[in-house]
């Protein structure tokens, strides 16, 4: 015997353990019952082997079974129910756990609904309708929410890369930190690549913002390096100049000027700015090697000097003992030549160390003033200009003594007292000539 609209067991099966781990849906679906836990419950086999299903409009003929007995025609066609069903509960599942595209979801349950009418299955169709449609109305929210994530994802995207195309904007106009500039402008590149779901005319006016931004980035940075490099060049030549005229002066003995000369040509060296890597560190060893060598130069001389100044300062010390034995009060002119004498030699010994120079100077002076003092005393004491005056002021005393007693012999007071006056004033006036003659 044969039958109609059979569908294998195995179909069912598969379907039921894609299902096993299903927990329920997003919202309450109606509960629709196994048809194979009671196939009778929802349909017959007539004595001609004809199948019905019971709906609510009354039994509408499925099939026939001519296969075996009644019961398992029924059974069979309660399985393709129980199919259907489990092909209903995937739909769920797909949707609760939002695997694939509800739109596929939303046209497979369709399908499933509009075979409802005619489909050779024994079961409760009126719960399975039911359940399809609560299947359709879920899935057409799904497709809404999709088209809605889609298009937020569209403006997120496109936000993200109006953000970095102004950004790089930024940079290309303005940035000089040239190192992390670039490496900023690479970031922004490969972040650009991973973002997805631009329409392609917004993308494309994106990129070429982007795109002209690094554009002027890149023309900004080369003309940058390219005036570095020109300064570089010309801080090359410059520092060559330095180093040579450096090296010139490496054997000068004209040590002051000489070395204020290099503290000018280090400060013409660091306002040079820098040259090439290779070359800079080149003329700087050169540089310094010319200053070491004149500093080294100066700094032996100076010790030479040093121990000849210290001599010098022991020579000087041995003139100042025996200079400090003149006794200008017993023979003066013996000890002025004495002193002229030690002077000369002074002179011809030649410099001290800067430290001794005020003390022994002082020294050397301290003895030539109380030389100079003795000559001053015995000049004044032996000033004849000095004896004159005396001698002319002793006189007018004298003189007007001798005019008041002539007067006070003729009886004239007034005119003795008047002669006594000045004769008083300029016998003060002795005094004090006589006191500072004395005093030389």
């Amino acid at each position: 015997m044969t039958h109609q609209d059979t569908t294998p067991d195995t179909v069912a099966s598969k379907a039921a353990d894609s299902t096993s781990g299903h927990t329920g849906s997003a919202s309450a679906a109606p509960a629709v019952p196994a048809a194979s836990a009671d196939p009778a419950k929802w349909g017959r086999v007539d004595d001609q082997g004809t199948v019905y299903v019971r709906t609510a409009d009354g039994e509408r003929a499925v099939g026939s079974w001519q296969a075996g007995d009644a019961t398992e025609g029924l059974a069979h066609y309660a399985r393709k129910f129980d199919d259907m069903l489990t092909e209903v509960e995937l739909l769920e599942t797909r949707l609760d756990t939002h695997a694939g595209e509800p739109k596929q979801a939303l046209t497979s349950a369709k399908h499933i609904r509009d075979g409802l009418a005619e489909a050779a299955v024994v079961g409760d169709l009126a719960a399975l309708s039911e359940r399809v449609d609560h299947v359709i109305t879920r899935a057409e929210h799904a497709v809404e929410n999709a088209k809605a994530e889609k298009e937020q994802a569209r403006a997120d995207a496109v936000a993200r890369k109006e953000a970095l195309a102004a950004e790089a904007e930024q940079i290309g106009a303005e940035a000089t930190h040239w190192k992390h500039a670039g490496d900023r402008l690479r970031a922004i590149l490969d972040e650009w690549k991973t973002i997805r779901g631009v329409d392609r005319k917004t993308d494309e006016q994106l990129w070429r913002r982007f795109s002209k931004a690094r554009d002027a980035f890149n023309r900004r940075r080369g003309s940058h390096f390219a005036e570095l490099d020109r300064q570089r060049a010309a801080s090359k030549n410059r520092k060559q100049e330095l180093v040579e005229e450096a090296e010139s002066l490496t054997e000068s003995t004209d040590w002051g000027p000489t070395a204020n000369r290099y503290k000018q040509l280090m400060a013409d060296w660091k306002a040079a700015g820098r040259a090439p890597r290779e070359s800079d560190e080149a003329l700087w060893q050169r540089f310094r090697a010319a200053q070491d060598k004149f500093f080294a130069r100066r700094s032996e001389a100076f010790s030479e000097r040093d121990a000849e100044f210290a001599e010098n300062a022991r020579l000087k010390e041995e003139l100042l003992a025996e200079a400090e034995q003149i006794d200008p009060s017993s023979d003066l002119k013996a000890a002025q030549a004495h002193l002229h004498r030690i002077q000369e030699r002074w002179d011809e010994i030649g410099k001290v160390p800067r430290e001794r120079m005020r003390e022994l100077e002082g020294r050397l002076r301290a003895i030539g003033d109380r030389v100079r003092s003795a000559s001053d005393a015995q000049w004044r004491r032996t000033d004849p200009e000095a004896q004159a005056r005396v001698d002319q002021f002793r006189d007018r005393v004298e003189q007007f003594e001798a005019q008041a007693s002539k007067a006070r012999a003729a009886g004239d007071e007034r005119r003795a007292k008047k002669a006594d006056e000045q004769a008083q004033q300029w016998r003060e006036w002795l005094a004090a000539a006589e006191q500072a003659l004395a005093d030389r």
